[in-house]
């Protein structure tokens, strides 16, 4: 299966392709600087391609895959600019659409688990959205978008909500990569959140693995929580993570206080997931 795969080099991309090219997809990774994208031993397609220099010729430079994975969104980590509903909504619409009409059957593409808004406890898939950010109200009008333009006989659609991913890789002001810079820089304590919130951790190797399985076998899921399922106080996580890292350090809770777009206990359902996952 010919698979393209827009966002190869960020840090969800680059896993995800190894992990496709691992099941033997036929793959062509897509990103604005390509050539960051090295996996050794490796034969791998890359073309550069930047959503703001769209000329409805992208289908085609894609290689017209027969399912198109798409992660790139511009913007982050800054989940409030308004940049995201003014400049990346429309940018996105208007490149998934020119490869609609250019002839894309299925379509895979990442939201976030952000569009569940401040809903607490365990998320399914059919609860209503209530985004408060402007990021995830970008993503979930994409989403509005691409549902109606799959019932109106465009490409099928599988929508994937991601919850908390963590690995190598990972932006530097994420917390687990604020942790290792913390550890590798010899200190002593580690300032962060009450820590008592619950959230869902899924680690990028579990997360590619799953993703990689449902871009091959899922056509026309619709959407579906990609997590782990299960809810994990935030300091918890942190001092599992300095036990495979090998370090100690004192978490220094209470520093920082709660983000104020999240609840404080949320996790997603893994019901359609595992459906999905066991039909794979």
């Amino acid at each position: 299966m010919k698979v393209a795969v827009t966002g190869a080099t960020g840090f969800v991309g680059r896993h995800v392709v190894d992990a496709l090219l691992t099941r033997g997809a036929d793959v062509i990774a897509a990103a604005r600087a390509p050539e960051r994208l090295f996996m050794d031993g490796v034969r791998l397609r890359t073309i550069a391609l930047d959503l703001a220099e769209n000329t409805g010729d992208a289908f085609a430079r894609l290689g017209k895959p027969d399912v198109l994975l798409h992660l790139a969104w511009a913007g982050l980590p800054n989940y409030q600019s308004n940049t995201h509903l003014e400049n990346e909504l429309p940018r996105q619409i208007a490149f998934l659409d020119n490869c609609a009409r250019a002839g894309l059957q299925r379509l895979v593409v990442t939201g976030t688990c952000l569009e569940y808004g401040l809903q607490s406890g365990c998320l399914e898939e059919t609860l209503p959205t209530a985004p408060v950010t402007a990021y995830a109200r970008a993503k979930d009008g994409l989403r509005v978008h691409l549902q109606a333009l799959a019932s109106a006989g465009g490409p099928k659609l599988t929508w994937l909500r991601p919850f908390y991913l963590y690995g190598d890789g990972q932006a530097a002001t994420s917390l687990y990569s604020q942790l290792r810079a913390a550890v590798a820089a010899g200190a002593t304590k580690f300032a962060m959140s009450p820590g008592d919130q619950l959230r869902d951790f899924l680690s990028i190797e579990s997360a590619a693995a799953k993703l990689s399985a449902l871009v091959l076998n899922a056509s026309d899921a619709g959407i579906v929580n990609l997590c782990s399922g299960v809810p994990k106080a935030v300091s918890a996580a942190v001092r599992e993570w300095l036990q495979d890292l090998g370090a100690h350090l004192r978490l220094d809770l209470g520093v920082y206080p709660y983000p104020d777009y999240e609840p404080k206990a949320f996790w997603g359902s893994t019901r359609k997931l595992n459906a999905l996952l066991e039909t794979s």
